[in-house]
């Protein structure tokens, strides 16, 4: 029989949740989830590799620490108190010496044996009450990290001298961290002016200014919490940041800030706290916007509004509070909760800025979700995702309209939220809550490439996004994982010193950098402890964020070697643990530095096909030609559905034995031409009439616990469809 066929290429669109499945044009895809549409081709979902340089230490290097002391050079001892701010001790910290580390699993009172995995330490003990620390006999003349395994709250780029060679700096609950060559290292963190004291909702916001004199480098710094004030670096050490706005009184002080920012020659303050007359009271005027004279801010009287020509404040007619702010070109684009405003520059040194609205319905709701490209700013509020081009704003997700109403707003969700855009992989990523689930943390990318205009959604947990240029160049000699990992030549571009990259931090203090030249995801979570107990394996991990059914990669587990190496489905028991499936009958115990990689499971819906629904028929489609990339032991699982019915029919052939061979996409080579091939067409049989016939691409679970099909890649450049007509519809 003579079969039709349509060629599906080049991918021109990504998910489509605006109309039903079977009017999602013929190029775009009901779900694309950890897959995307990257230049006409669906790619696997984008990877990410650790912060540093060392490939033994990357799962250390990649954590924000604090070097606490060096063990002694003779006995190799150690004893102090760690700095922990306003943050007790508790379980799931760690401590590091050289490689070995050693991990607080008990929550008892005093002093606490912790988990060795390795060295000569035989004293190790922490108070997670006092944050007291001993160790004897430990690696002589050491450096001892403190990892206090709080969330990552923000990432700062401290602007030099030196172009595009700009500091790293992150910021966790309590201290500031600088990255260098070998990893992340606190700033003087037992001095009170580099401690905060911020919830795990309270994210840092940062801005570059000048200071006393035009050619300083001032980073400006708030987290929003009046108690702490702003802080500001200079290069040297962080100072408090706590201005004056009255010549007659020291008494009268801006505490802090929602928002810093740098316009027309004057730092900006928004949405703003304010200390006033000797009161213990602080006033917070979310309406407001305090700004500084023309040039430095950090001068005596440089917030005074009662002097002429110095600083003042400007109120925006609205009690709406103003939530987020972002530049384009040469104007302040200010989003509150409902509304966008443009704060005006007036040029008149008097009165030289005033509010004018553009769009009286559409607002922000979430601070750090501010996108900023060069014609307009992307945020995310209460009916839409955003786009302000000063002239007007308008929602840029009609292709998914429902998904913005997903956010789980509980355990102040709309915080969580954010947002950054990755210029080397064209793509803006936001974290999002997930509506339905119990987490604190986000557990979803929403993904929207600007490019194209397509979107899609990954499985990541993620609290904050910023960005990191490499020190030096990479070498083989010191790259963290292997070539079958990667997909970049090894003279890319992305290899090179001051290339810039987006770096993501989580919920444990992890660093890592997003890069579509990876296949597998970093390591991402700790692990604290693993038991067994009736051949049930339960691993604790502090706030891990996986839900029932996720999969995650088990490394360098010491003292239960069986696990490393696996990947593992996950069953939620709290939000601190878990159970694994078909895990090996375990011996010994578990004595630490384990870490757990997140496995993205591919997961595509294509449109529901009928090439001849104008025709009023039914179609049938008997065989499915894929344009793959060539992966080494690489596949996928393609699975039919017909109709409007959710029913697999790769699972009735199989259970029936009616399948026309395995419904399995191999993109491995078949051998001979194909060898020396990048991409060959590979088909696969399938058996679907209907109404109308949709694909699933996916891997199963089998496929997900295979090391050489989940942790490679996955590229398709285009489908052919061999179909024919039957019965009327």
């Amino acid at each position: 029989m003579a079969f039709d066929k349509f060629l599906i290429a080049p991918f021109e669109d990504g998910t489509r949740k605006d109309v039903k499945p079977w009017l999602v044009p013929d190029q775009a895809f009901e779900e694309l989830n950890n897959a995307y549409n990257f230049r006409g081709r669906i790619k696997k979902r984008i990877g990410s590799f650790n912060v540093g340089t060392s490939q033994t230490k990357a799962a250390l290097t990649s954590r924000l620490r604090i070097k606490v002391g060096t063990t002694d050079p003779v006995t190799g001892n150690l004893s102090g108190t760690v700095p922990l701010g306003a943050t007790i001790g508790a379980v799931g910290q760690l401590f590091s010496i050289d490689t070995d580390t050693f991990t607080v699993f008990n929550g008892a009172a005093g002093a606490q044996d912790m988990k060795k995995s390795g060295g000569t330490a035989t004293t190790y003990t922490f108070d997670i009450g006092t944050g007291a620390y001993v160790f004897v006999a430990a690696a002589v003349n050491t450096d001892v990290y403190f990892y206090p395994s709080t969330p990552v709250m923000g990432f700062a780029n401290y602007e030099k001298i030196e172009i595009n060679d700009e500091h790293t700096f992150a910021f966790d609950r309590n201290f500031n961290y600088q990255l260098i060559n070998t990893g992340w290292e606190a700033i003087t963190p037992a001095v009170a002016a580099a401690q905060w004291s911020s919830s795990d909702s309270q994210f840092f916001w940062s801005e570059n200014y000048r200071g006393l004199n035009d050619y300083s480098y001032i980073l400006f710094t708030t987290n929003y919490k009046a108690t702490d004030y702003m802080r500001y670096y200079d290069g040297a050490a962080w100072n408090v940041f706590r201005p004056t706005y009255n010549s007659g009184s020291a008494n009268y002080t801006i505490d802090t800030a929602r928002i810093i920012v740098s316009f027309q020659n004057r730092l900006l303050l928004l949405n703003v706290a304010e200390g006033f007359d000797g009161s213990a009271l602080v006033n917070t005027i979310t309406n407001r916007c305090r700004y500084s004279q023309i040039g430095s801010p950090l001068a005596a009287d440089a917030w005074h509004e009662d002097v002429d020509g110095k600083g003042s404040f400007i109120d925006a007619p609205t009690r709406e509070a103003i939530v987020s702010a972002a530049k384009i070109k040469n104007r302040l684009i200010v989003y509150f909760e409902r509304s966008t405003y443009e704060l005006v520059y007036t040029g008149n040194q008097v009165y030289p800025f005033r509010w004018q609205e553009i769009n009286s319905q559409l607002g922000c709701e979430s601070t750090f979700s501010i996108i900023s490209f060069d014609k307009v700013v992307l945020g995310i509020g209460d009916s839409g995702i955003h786009a302000c081009s000063g002239a007007n704003v308008e929602r840029i997700d009609s292709k998914i309209p429902d998904e913005i109403f997903k956010i789980h707003n509980d355990n102040d969700g709309v915080f969580r939220v954010c947002g950054i855009r990755d210029f080397y992989n064209e793509m803006s990523y936001w974290s999002i809550p997930s509506q339905g689930s119990d987490e604190v943390f986000p557990g979803t990318l929403l993904i929207y490439n600007y490019v194209n205009n397509t979107w899609a959604t990954f499985d990541d947990s993620v609290t904050t996004f910023g960005y990191h240029y490499l020190e030096e160049d990479e070498a083989w000699t010191t790259s963290i994982g292997t070539w079958e990992d990667r997909n970049e030549i090894w003279n890319s571009g992305a290899l090179e010193s001051k290339h810039r990259y987006v770096i993501a931090g989580n919920q444990q203090g992890f660093t890592y950098i997003m890069s579509r030249d990876w296949a597998r995801n970093a390591f991402s979570q700790q692990i604290t402890n693993i038991t067994e107990a009736g051949g049930v394996v339960t691993v604790t991990s502090i706030d891990h964020n996986l839900e029932t059914g996720d999969f995650v990669h088990i490394h360098n587990a010491v003292g239960i070697t069986e696990l490393n190496d696996n990947i593992y489905k996950v069953k939620r028991i709290t939000k601190d643990t878990f159970t694994i499936d078909e895990s090996p009958a375990v011996t010994g115990t578990y004595s630490g530095s384990g870490t757990i990689s997140l496995v993205s499971k591919i997961d595509i819906y294509t449109k529901r096909f009928n090439f001849y629904s104008g025709l009023g028929l039914n179609t049938n489609i008997e065989k499915t030609d894929f344009l793959v990339d060539k992966v080494d032991d690489g596949e996928m699982t393609v699975d039919y559905l017909a109709s409007s019915s959710g029913l697999s029919l790769r699972d009735m052939g199989v259970n029936t034995g009616a399948i026309l061979g395995t419904a399995i996409l191999e993109t491995t080579s078949y051998g001979g031409l194909e060898d020396t091939q990048e991409r060959f067409w590979h088909a696969v049989y399938l058996q679907a009439q209907g109404e109308s016939v949709q694909l699933r691409l996916y891997w199963d679970d089998d496929q997900m616990k295979n090391n050489d099909i989940s942790l490679r890649w996955f590229e398709m450049n285009g489908i052919l469809f061999h179909a024919s007509p039957t019965q009327e519809l």
